[in-house]
């Protein structure tokens, strides 16, 4: 026997721990401009990963330090429709006084891995890189095409990750219907006899927006009723306390019906109260996709305590239901008032896909044999992802990114959260569930 015989029995499971852990180690913080450290060195460690099993990877970038790794299997049946399977390299900032382990550790402890990116979405690219690393060592390749993107800029839109290559390079995704990525695929545990797994088939759209109001500058000892702070202040507590209808959309309607079942009652949308009272840890998921919502998130104005600003300007999160975003925006001009100027720093669509077909049923028929109590069930995501820039392509997303997770993890905190972190055995289950899922598929 070699001695490089024994590397040829690790498996996907074996090695997905530590294949999140080092990505967790690139700080790959998203400032929302190009101040942080970008995504390059992550993406040539995906990339060496790739290499090292025979694909043949390409970086691309598309600003100083910005870069996606992109890579193509080929499946047994060049003819049928290709699979993309994509994830994003960047996080969120952290900040590592509030951490009980460093955001940039990858530690494991209390049978988790913590680290910024632990599940948005580092552990879906380890699963994704342990999956076909196992799969590629055997000789197995998969049924279809599939491409692999490893991308930057999510978490600030998109701009310098998917939506740069679906602009410049729409030939990576040649053939590609359909495609799998984050924030689904995880677990809610009902009961003893039932757990659902919520895929993601829909998103809302999206208005990050700027507001601004013009007044009149002045001495901050004078009567001043055109003042710009008053103003906005005003127009930006309207935004934040108003409570936007409930709009019940086909996706959310389909998962309160499976959830209702799965309860043994009827949950009513219309009271949110309620119905929310019965979702435990994923509340915070599923209640903001009731309604648009509208988050004041930065405030701005003045330079000195005695002068009165010409002008201050604040920035909002709106997200809007599919089919809604037209009310959305009357609502919000009307809230805002005629005296504030509205523009969009960063816009995009919403989605809304159907839950059927074959894709579908793979993923629940993967789910299945290795949770014999699971069910796959459709909900709407309040954020969004790169999914809208795939869409563009006309690729068909779901979020799947399976994990079986402990009924008492607050999993929907853990997204842009302190201490987020990812259990050791749900990522090897999602590593089980992923190659299960990729036969099927």
């Amino acid at each position: 026997m070699s001695e490089t015989d024994p590397a040829q029995t690790v498996t996907g499971e074996d090695e997905v721990v530590d294949l999140c852990r080092e990505l967790i180690r690139f700080d790959t913080s998203n400032y929302g401009d190009h101040s942080g450290p970008g995504e390059r060195a992550a993406a040539e460690y995906v990339a060496g990963k790739l290499a090292e099993v025979g694909l043949e990877p390409r970086i691309f970038e598309s600003h100083p330090g910005r870069a996606s790794t992109v890579a193509r299997i080929e499946g047994e049946d060049p003819s049928r429709p290709a699979l993309l399977i994509h994830g994003h390299l960047d996080v969120v900032p952290a900040n590592a006084a509030d951490w009980t382990h460093h955001p940039f550790s990858g530690e494991v402890a209390d049978g988790c891995v913590w680290g910024r990116g632990a599940v948005d979405m580092k552990d879906m690219d380890a699963m994704t890189l342990a999956v076909v690393r196992d799969r590629l060592r055997s000789g197995r390749r998969p049924p279809r095409d599939i491409v692999l993107a490893f991308l930057a800029d999510e978490e600030a839109g998109g701009t310098y990750g998917a939506r740069h290559l679906v602009d410049h390079h729409p030939d990576l995704f040649e053939g590609v219907t359909e495609a799998i990525s984050e924030v689904g695929g995880f677990s809610f545990t009902v009961s003893e006899q039932r757990r659902l797994y919520l895929i993601q088939t829909a998103e809302k759209g999206m208005h990050w927006m700027k507001l601004t109001v013009a007044g009149t500058a002045g001495h901050g000892s004078m009567i001043h009723r055109d003042n710009a702070i008053t103003e906005l202040s005003e127009a930006v507590a309207r935004v934040g306390r108003h409570k936007w209808p409930v709009r019940v959309t086909k996706t959310t309607r389909a998962f309160l019906d499976e959830l209702g079942d799965a309860l043994g009652t009827e949950l009513d949308p219309e009271d949110m109260e309620a119905t929310l009272a019965k979702l435990g840890g994923i509340a915070k998921l599923i209640g903001a996709t009731l309604g648009n919502t509208a988050n004041p998130t930065q405030l701005n104005a003045g330079y000195k305590v005695n002068v009165i600003p010409g002008e201050a300007t604040a920035h909002v999160d709106g997200r809007f239901l599919p089919g809604h975003e037209e009310e959305f925006l009357s609502d919000l001009d009307r809230l805002l008032g005629p005296n504030v100027r509205r523009e969009d720093v960063h816009s995009d669509k919403a989605l809304e896909t159907s839950f059927d077909g074959a894709l579908v049923e793979a993923m629940q028929s993967a789910l299945i044999a290795e949770d014999p109590i699971a069910k796959a069930v459709p909900y709407m995501l309040s954020g969004g992802t790169d999914a809208k820039s795939f869409d563009d392509l006309g690729i068909r997303g779901f979020g799947f990114a399976p994990l079986k997770l402990p009924p008492e993890l607050d999993f929907a905190g853990m997204f842009h959260g302190v201490d987020e972190r990812v259990p050791v055995d749900g990522l090897q289950f999602g590593v089980r569930v992923l190659d299960r899922f990729i036969d099927a598929s």
